[in-house]
């Protein structure tokens, strides 16, 4: 959840886009934006590649924007799910703010929403975005409270002021049956990776590179992997992380060193302990 501006749909795209890579199917129900607006989005985020799993059928668009998305909920879920029940596919509902709205009670709003999340979970593993009104950080209100109680992980996103600027922060409000930090951590939308949350204090022991070394230094690191940790990733692996540098290469960045990106990027793709 997140004002706007906070990255949730590019944070939404960037979990589907993941698991396209990995190989998993992906689901994108979207109530505001239309899939070409989101997939140009995607594109200009350097996630050319997510029109080709469009092509392949691997990823699918649900467009509810013309029409009342609790009545898809209520009549046509079930057929839908039949369909892809047992696929462990990743599905992203961007935003669950309009079928709140569109209840005409806080029962039937739980009863719609625990439905929503029962059924989406047979196809695979859910992400919902939620759009944060009125105060910033006031996670108390009927819209917020509901979706917080019934999912089993909420991340805020949010914009918070310190000396005088602006910044990302995110925090974990909850995942059940895990252990995780109730700090709030510094990220950066950036084009290649997408959203990047910093590494905590005792893990900044990046070298300072400037962004015309990166593919010199990226190239350095891979150099003394281990042969079998290198020998393990696939050319499509490669290529993937290739792309992410070069776009990171080209990318005005403060506030994180680009070899903590690196480091963060082969720790994603299981290269790097």
């Amino acid at each position: 959840m997140g004002s706007s501006g906070a990255g949730k749909t590019i944070c939404a795209t960037q979990f589907l886009h993941w698991g396209l890579q990995a190989g998993q199917e992906g689901i994108y129900i979207t109530l505001d934006e239309s899939p070409e607006q989101i997939l140009s989005e995607a594109a200009e985020m350097g996630w050319e590649d997510i029109r080709d799993y469009v092509r392949q059928e691997r990823l699918v668009f649900i467009d509810a924007s013309g029409k009342q998305f609790s009545d898809f909920i209520k009549k046509e879920l079930a057929d839908f799910v039949r369909e892809w029940e047992g696929s462990k596919a990743r599905i992203v509902v961007d935003p669950l703010t309009p079928v709140l709205w569109s209840s005409q009670t806080k029962y039937e709003q739980r009863d719609l929403v625990s439905y929503l999340m029962r059924e989406a979970k047979k196809m695979g593993t859910v992400l919902c975005t939620l759009e944060e009104h009125g105060t910033a950080g006031d996670l108390s209100t009927l819209e917020t409270i509901i979706p917080m109680y019934i999912s089993d992980a909420v991340i805020h996103l949010r914009y918070v002021g310190r000396d005088g600027e602006t910044s990302r922060m995110l925090k974990i409000v909850k995942c059940r049956s895990s252990r995780h930090s109730h700090r709030l951590h510094p990220y950066f939308i950036l084009r290649g990776p997408g959203l990047v949350v910093q590494p905590d204090d005792e893990d900044r022991s990046g070298e300072i590179i400037a962004p015309g070394k990166l593919r010199e230094f990226y190239k350095r690191r891979v150099a003394v992997l281990a042969p079998d940790r290198r020998g393990r990733v696939g050319e499509r692996t490669w290529a993937d992380i290739d792309r992410i540098i070069d776009h990171l290469s080209k990318e005005r960045i403060e506030g994180i060193e680009l070899s903590q990106i690196v480091s963060l990027i082969l720790q994603e793709f299981e290269i790097e302990p």
